[in-house]
């Protein structure tokens, strides 16, 4: 796994063809959307290189393979190429039988997809309010907002009597909600978990994961990338 790798920018060479035996995935190494794969990868035991991407200064290469220029996506070893970070983390669960995530009961699998449709919604607000607060704005509406809805998540948990969302074992929707939990403390947002002892709880139990442990970056570091991000000049490569 080329974990470490720095990124790969505008002019840069393409990298060479897919390993034997591995799935390759575009990715940057503080997206929270491409940590969802990264993590399906991980807990699957999944053989993969990773190849990062400069998002703000994208390969010509990259670009042929992804139009819209996201990450994450991946790329197997006959050249086909998916990305949105739900669909390739269905993918991956679909194509690598071994340890399922998903549920195979067609409600329970239901369940999950409402579920991430909900917590859709409430992504933009681990945006809004920290740029709010850079610009000295009011966000105590917003961080309301995002309260009312973490309270929501809450009462399914107390309503499910299980340590994660999907039961007493982390399965799809954890993974895909993790990554902005994971950052609250850097965007000074733990307080919005206050009223929410069961999303506490599950956060704790996250922490533990062995999966979680091994794709996380320390709150430091993504202070210091946050502030290179909003400053315009994203330090894609710190730490390295």
């Amino acid at each position: 796994m080329a974990a470490s790798q720095k990124c790969l920018g505008k002019g840069s060479r393409a990298p060479g063809p897919v390993p034997k035996d591995h799935i390759r995935l575009y990715s940057m190494r503080f997206c929270p959307f491409a940590q969802r794969t990264r993590l399906v990868l991980n807990a699957k035991g999944i053989k993969h290189d990773i190849v990062n991407i400069n998002l703000k200064n994208k390969p010509d290469w990259f670009l042929e393979k992804n139009p819209l220029g996201l990450v994450p996506t991946l790329e197997t070893l006959s050249g086909q190429v998916i990305y949105e970070s739900p669909i390739t983390c269905d993918y991956l669960d679909e194509v690598y039988p071994e340890k399922k995530l998903l549920p195979s009961d067609p409600f329970e699998k239901a369940q999950q997809k409402m579920l991430l449709e909900h917590f859709s919604k409430v992504i933009p607000y681990f945006y809004k309010i920290p740029v709010g607060k850079t610009k000295g704005e009011d966000v105590s509406a917003l961080e309301a907002e995002l309260k009312e809805k973490l309270v929501q998540f809450n009462e399914t948990l107390a309503n499910k009597k299980t340590k994660f969302f999907g039961g007493d074992s982390i399965t799809m929707i954890d993974y895909m909600m993790w990554p902005w939990f994971e950052r609250m403390e850097m965007m000074d947002l733990k307080h919005c978990l206050d009223d929410t002892p069961q999303l506490k709880k599950w956060t704790e139990h996250m922490f533990e994961d062995p999966t979680v442990k091994a794709t996380m970056f320390s709150t430091d570091n993504y202070k210091v990338f946050y502030k290179s991000y909003m400053e315009g000049n994203p330090d894609y490569d710190y730490g390295l």
